[in-house]
């Protein structure tokens, strides 16, 4: 009998019988599903069920699913797996600009889409940092245990994934870490050259921190090594 953990997954899916096909095969693998049918019901239904991960379907009554996920970085800090029947790459991309951490392909292989589930609850169950202080950088200060941050005394709001980049670039800043050295770190994976994931958060990261988006100086891009957090940016 399968002992682990039941994890809790919202599926956000129209399609009535490719939702029972994927609650049945997820409950199958030790997993607590539930669905909800229209994206605009969506949040309400996230705060009273408590999801561990989101899986959304892109074409959906009442919100299409790109302005959903766009939306739920304010009330979810768990991972979002987008689904859609449309693969072109600028429609990917997109979703992983909008906040999604995967991107599959429908009709899906339900053993593929189970593997995707567990990597994305494997990546984000991993503690972001060991106990410890703070780091502070001029104006900036960074809590790992409240996962606070301030600048120039505001707060500022990150995702969970957003602060575990800004915590492995801070914490060896003046240093170029490569993205195959952060895919590693924060996903487990190799970078193939192709995926933009790093790219967007780091992107996220900048605007939210006031770094210039045409220069940064803050968090710099080092081209054909990797970024570099500058530990001096802080002070204005």
């Amino acid at each position: 009998m399968n002992t682990s953990t039941t994890h809790r997954v919202l599926l956000v899916e129209d399609d009535v019988r490719l939702a029972n096909l994927i609650v049945d095969y997820l409950k199958a693998h030790n997993m607590h599903v539930e669905v909800e049918r229209r994206g605009d019901t969506v949040i309400t239904k996230l705060l009273n069920y408590k999801p561990d991960i989101i899986l959304l379907d892109i074409m959906l009554p009442g919100m299409d699913g790109m302005t959903l996920c766009e939306r739920l970085a304010d009330y979810f800090s768990g991972p979002v797996l987008l689904m859609s029947a449309m693969g072109s790459n600028e429609d990917q991309i997109r979703g992983f600009e909008l906040g999604a951490d995967d991107y599959v392909v429908k009709p899906v292989d339900p053993g593929l889409l189970v593997a995707r589930i567990n990597n994305l609850l494997r990546r984000h169950s991993k503690p972001v940092v060991e106990e410890g202080h703070g780091l502070s950088f001029g104006k900036l200060n960074i809590d790992p245990q409240t996962q606070m941050i301030r600048l120039a005394d505001s707060s500022v709001d990150l995702t969970a994934h957003e602060f575990e980049l800004l915590w492995l670039l801070a914490s060896q800043a003046g240093q170029v870490l490569s993205r195959q050295y952060i895919y590693q770190c924060l996903l487990n994976i190799d970078f193939d050259g192709r995926d933009r994931k790093i790219d967007v958060r780091i992107s996220r990261l900048r605007k939210k921190l006031g770094d210039n988006i045409e220069t940064p100086f803050r968090i710099k891009t080092v081209w054909g090594q990797g970024y570099l957090f500058a530990p001096e940016a802080w002070n204005h």
